[in-house]
């Protein structure tokens, strides 16, 4: 069945416009405590983001969990890695994260996480929208669920991040640039590298409800890439707003992305013999790792863009570590989800065990370019059905020998043919995307 509400990561639109709006957090918070309660008793922990209207979406969420008879737990503004965390040391049935990631404030939304700390089920998410086109009940007095606020709850997460280091690690002598991009992450992250050791300069740490991602953050570097060469410092770490994606500045200023962190902490766990598998990407991590990682004998394989496809192929392959090259990045032998302080401490961690810098690290993966066109097309049957486009996507893909990559994808969102191509000749690259996207033109005029 497909799902009238629930994306490839929870509930997300912009605030005040159907459904994120406080009278649909009412009734989702009730038939999420209605789901939950047919597990037993039911206890809901509930963490946000920085944005101003986390506030009103709490209190709605609260209502009706209440309302249905399910215990709320409220934890403040955390990281959404933490609330996967912590529902798990608590014995929660579920997690609730109020939160939009990397958009802008006015926009909001809900993730759920399951009471082991990973995305809900399929027909979890169905029974909670089944509930949602039933009236809305209340229990009797006497069973109403009761509210509590968790006000350990950051400790209790800076403590779980550092124990993903071995004891006694001491990042002494770095000096750190952290963007937090005045989300949730401002005030856990700078306590985690300081409290091991490291001297930390800390930007974008004063939220005010209207400044999340707001021109700082994974979103825009440029802030925190000026700081690192200002300051003379080691490395820069940028967080979104909600602290499950991460991207790092080397010490010359250069943006490293998730591609390249995820090769560091692979290749750190295959020296140590402890990778236990290969690598999950997706479909638009970059030729280079794939190629990189081969030459290191590690195996590698692309589920769909989005962390919960990653999540999944690696469960489904016992694998340990995944992500993207926006920045998730999971780290399955240390905590179930997309983790940015979690990955950032690993790489931290591949880059003292070598006793290199980033800039010197990143070396060792060298991304191919790539060229991306976007087709417009007029609807009707799609481009990419066309025997031609076809015959010449295989023959394209046939001339690089394994070398080079094609993906021809449409839009999720536009009547759009995105045409991308990748190999280790950026002129060769650019001949073939320019040839495809003009036959993709030719067959939709």
């Amino acid at each position: 069945m497909s799902k009238k509400y629930f994306g490839t990561d929870g509930i997300r639109g912009r605030v005040g416009e159907y459904p994120i709006t406080p009278d649909f957090m009412l009734k989702l918070g009730w038939a999420a405590g209605m789901a939950f309660r047919k597990m037993g008793a039911c206890k809901v922990l509930v963490g946000k983001d920085t944005r101003i209207s986390g506030y009103m979406f709490e209190s709605a969420l609260e209502a009706g969990l209440t309302s249905a008879g399910a215990d709320v737990m409220l934890l403040g503004p955390m990281p959404t890695p933490a609330i996967a965390y912590l529902s798990r040391t608590f014995q929660a049935e579920a997690g609730i994260v109020i939160s939009a990631s990397h958009n802008p404030h006015d926009d909001n939304g809900i993730k759920f996480f399951s009471g082991k700390g990973t995305k809900l089920p399929d027909e979890l998410e169905l029974m909670i929208e089944e509930l949602l086109d039933t009236p809305m009940t209340v229990v009797e007095s006497s069973k109403i669920g009761k509210v509590s606020r968790i006000n350990d709850a950051s400790g209790r997460y800076i403590e779980f991040c550092k124990s993903s280091v071995p004891t006694g690690t001491s990042f002494s002598g770095l000096k750190i640039v952290i963007d937090c991009a005045h989300g949730a992450t401002y005030k856990v992250a700078p306590s985690v590298f300081r409290e091991l050791g490291a001297e930390v300069v800390v930007l974008s740490a004063q939220p005010n409800g209207l400044n999340i991602n707001d021109n700082c953050g994974s979103t825009h570097m440029g802030q925190l890439q000026a700081a690192v060469l200002s300051e003379h410092a080691y490395l820069g770490i940028a967080f979104d707003g909600d602290g499950d994606r991460v991207l790092m500045v080397d010490h010359t200023g250069a943006i490293v992305d998730g591609d390249e962190l995820l090769y560091i902490i692979a290749r750190d766990l295959h020296e140590r013999d402890k990778l236990q598998g290969g690598v999950v990407g997706t479909l638009m991590s970059n030729l280079g790792l794939e190629l990189a990682l081969a030459d290191l004998g590690i195996p590698f394989v692309r589920a769909n863009v989005g962390d919960r496809y990653v999540i999944a192929e690696l469960l489904e392959r016992n694998w340990l570590v995944g992500g993207e090259n926006s920045g998730h990045v999971v780290c399955f032998n240390h905590t179930t989800t997309g983790d940015a302080i979690i990955a950032a401490l690993q790489v931290l961690m591949a880059l003292k065990t070598r006793n290199e810098g980033l800039a010197q690290t990143r070396q060792a993966l060298r991304k191919c370019p790539q060229v991306l066109i976007n087709v417009r097309f007029g609807g009707g049957e799609s481009p990419l059905e066309h025997p031609a486009v076809k015959e010449a996507s295989a023959r394209v893909t046939q001339a690089m020998a394994g070398r080079g990559r094609v993906l021809l994808r449409k839009s999720g969102t536009e009547p759009l043919v995105r045409v991308m191509v990748e190999g280790e000749d950026e002129t060769q690259v650019r001949g073939y995307a320019e040839e495809l996207a003009k036959l993709v033109t030719e067959v939709s005029a």
